[in-house]
């Protein structure tokens, strides 16, 4: 496909940019986003054919299954003339915190108090100095030293110096994928890669660092991290489940997904 006609193009430039995509975690990622929730296991064909799309090719995708294998992540099956993975115990026991924190609901991150923390738990906060963060009250889970009140002073300058570059790059690159995303009307294997991009950039944000009321975000990040990728994963849904129910010769069907999916991102009730 022509770089300037595919619509996935700058999702999967941004992919390959970052140094060489670690393909088993993209599997985990698809496993997350598209597997669980339709009976757990998924066809190689099928497997290859979503992440072909975004350029992982067969011999990559091959060892990365059998490193997942080799440690304990996935079990391979035969069903027929098709060969098939699904999860193993130990690998569902470890997936079921961060899907649960993946795809918890939106909501505002308001903090009208604040805690200076020394060590501890509250290593989960914004470090300001060596061993010192700043961290919601609320979210204080344990700290050596704590001091709490209000936020009455931060200026741009300072706040801009607060997060590691990382983490400001990360959030830079959700946002350009955002972007890229905004109004794209995508056919069904394009949603299923899109989807399954955006996830992966919003799992390993997530998951390593923490989230931010829109006080502490630098100016390149979304407003509302949380909430645009809720959004952006919504849209793309009915497209990439019509993919995930389609089949043909060298790919079965998957079966219809289950009350979980509706659950994503959304709040209890």
């Amino acid at each position: 496909m022509d770089a300037q006609a595919d619509p996935l193009a700058p999702l999967i430039e941004a992919l390959h940019a970052e140094g060489r995509p670690r393909i088993w975690s993209l599997v985990i990622t698809v496993f997350g986003d598209s597997v669980q929730p339709r009976g757990g296991r998924i066809a190689t064909t099928r497997l290859q054919r979503l992440l072909g799309r975004v350029g992982v090719e067969p011999g990559a995708l091959r060892t990365a299954l059998s490193r997942l294998r080799r440690d304990g992540w996935v079990v391979g099956e035969r069903e027929g003339r098709f060969s098939l993975y699904r999860l193993s115990a130990s690998g569902l026991a470890r997936f079921a915190p961060a899907t649960e924190r993946i795809y918890a609901p939106p909501q505002p991150l308001v903090a009208t108090r604040w805690t200076l923390a020394l060590g501890g738990d509250a290593a989960q906060g914004i470090p300001v100095a060596p061993n010192l963060w700043l961290v919601p009250q609320a979210q204080v889970a344990g700290a050596d030293l704590a001091v709490s009140g209000t936020l009455s002073a931060l200026s741009p300058d300072f706040a801009a110096t607060l997060l590691p570059q990382a983490h400001r790059a990360a959030l830079a690159a959700l946002a350009a994928d955002l972007a890229a995303l905004d109004g794209a009307a995508l056919g069904p294997l394009d949603a299923a890669a899109a989807r399954t991009l955006l996830i992966h950039r919003w799992r390993r944000l997530v998951l390593r660092w923490p989230e931010l009321p829109p006080e502490l975000l630098p100016p390149e990040a979304p407003r509302d991290p949380r909430g645009a990728v809720a959004a952006a994963w919504r849209a793309l849904t009915p497209q990439a489940e019509a993919w995930l129910d389609a089949g043909d010769a060298r790919m079965p069907p998957m079966p219809p997904a289950g009350p979980e999916l509706g659950r994503r991102f959304a709040a209890a009730g």
